[in-house]
């Protein structure tokens, strides 16, 4: 049972992140007008993230309803109580309550720790932070996308580990363990190699029109606004780490409450008359952005196919990588996601016919060996965890 689980996992995850790969690569190039033979690309990331938010929420809501514990309250389930666990007497107790009896010394005194009591405000604070943070985000990851090719985007996006190294340094102060500083090395130098052998970013099936007016500083700019992307993602993984450092609770219901706050905010912002802000709101001033995007779909009907495809491919690839890392832990999903990426760029060259030089074949085996450092060094980690804890499993029997 346990192979068909992981094989249903690296299936799900591996199909859905593949087609939303393409989908997003798709939402990026220009689309044929109905009522012209002009092209325009759509310019909303908001309203794409939007989508792909309000179904993720649905999802995962979804998927907590029905693999949920019926004594579980419904805030229970969402995570927003503390579960209730069985006593020593056999009556049912808070998290809290437990913690607090796990500190009940000999003598008596109650030794109780603040900054362990479950507080909902400071959970639902983190889960707004890490929604302004993703909000914030995808604009500048899809505005890259008309200045950097695809296969570059994804290899900037396989080395997360070096944003959220210094988010976590910078944020909450965190140290790390010295191989991880080899990790950095390898994966920037890698970057740096792909970025400067390339001949031609734009070359391709698709190629951008704003590329083509930029061309000797497309890659400047399109970098720039990637670290900008990888910095704000590096804060939304380091303060998803806070919270589960913090908080009890589960991988989907953080997916839930994460999304809905994002669908909150980008709803709120796709409907205010913004002026023209250059990547948070590309659009024409005076008018809001649900009004500019509904005009779009209309004079460009293609759009909706992969607009879908890329909202609902998202929400479901986010359940099989909650559910992968809820069964298998993250050694197993770093390893299926790394690999993933690997053939997102393949599959990306294929489709839509990117030419990469030797050198940015070069550039990609360094950072994806950077990655698979990181990888084995985990293993070992976890194996060496597994063996005391079976060795302390008799000794623990004994006392």
């Amino acid at each position: 049972m346990s192979f068909v689980r992981l094989a249903l996992c690296v299936v799900g995850v591996y199909s859905m992140f593949l087609l939303w790969a393409i989908a997003q690569e798709r939402l990026s190039v220009p689309f044929k007008s109905i009522e012209d033979d002009s092209s325009a690309k759509f310019q909303s990331a908001i309203i794409i993230g939007t989508c792909q938010s309000a179904l993720s929420s649905i999802s995962a809501l979804l998927y907590i309803l029905l693999r949920r514990n019926p004594s579980q309250t419904l805030s229970q389930s969402l995570g927003l109580e503390p579960k209730s666990q069985p006593s020593s007497n056999g009556k049912a107790v808070s998290n809290g309550d437990a913690h607090n009896n796990n500190n009940v010394h000999r003598n008596g005194s109650i030794h109780h720790k603040e900054s362990t009591r479950f507080s909902r405000k400071a959970l639902l604070v983190r889960y707004l932070q890490c929604s302004a943070f993703i909000t914030a985000a995808a604009p500048f990851g899809f505005a890259a996308l008309s200045y950097i090719s695809y296969p570059a985007m994804v290899l900037g996006k396989s080395c997360k580990l070096v944003p959220v190294m210094i988010m976590n340094v910078v944020l909450y102060r965190r140290r790390f363990a010295p191989h991880k500083y080899l990790v950095v090395f390898m994966v920037t130098a890698g970057i740096t190699v792909f970025m400067s052998m390339g001949k031609d970013q734009g070359k391709g099936k698709h190629r951008s029109t704003a590329l083509e007016d930029v061309s000797p500083y497309a890659n400047i700019i399109g970098i720039t606004y990637l670290l900008i992307n990888l910095a704000l993602d590096g804060a939304v993984n380091s303060t998803q780490d806070e919270i589960f450092a913090r908080h009890k609770v589960t991988g989907q219901q953080m997916m839930f409450w994460i999304n809905v706050f994002c669908t909150l905010i980008t709803t709120f912002l796709s409907l205010l008359p913004l002026p023209h802000i250059p990547v948070i709101h590309p659009s024409a001033g005076g008018q809001s952005e649900l009004m500019e995007a509904l005009a779009f779909i209309r004079a460009h009907p293609s759009i909706v196919t992969p607009l879908v495809q890329f909202a609902l491919t998202g929400a479901l690839g986010q359940l099989f990588i909650f559910e992968t890392l809820q069964h298998f832990g993250s050694l197993t999903l770093v390893t299926i996601t790394l690999t993933r990426k690997l053939f997102t760029m393949l599959l990306s060259v294929v489709v839509y016919k990117h030419s990469l030089t030797a050198g940015q074949w070069l550039g990609a085996a360094i950072v994806f060996a950077g990655i698979s450092v990181e990888a084995f060094v985990k293993r070992k980690d976890i194996h060496a965890k597994r063996v005391i804890e079976e060795k302390e499993k008799p000794r623990i029997k004994t006392l």
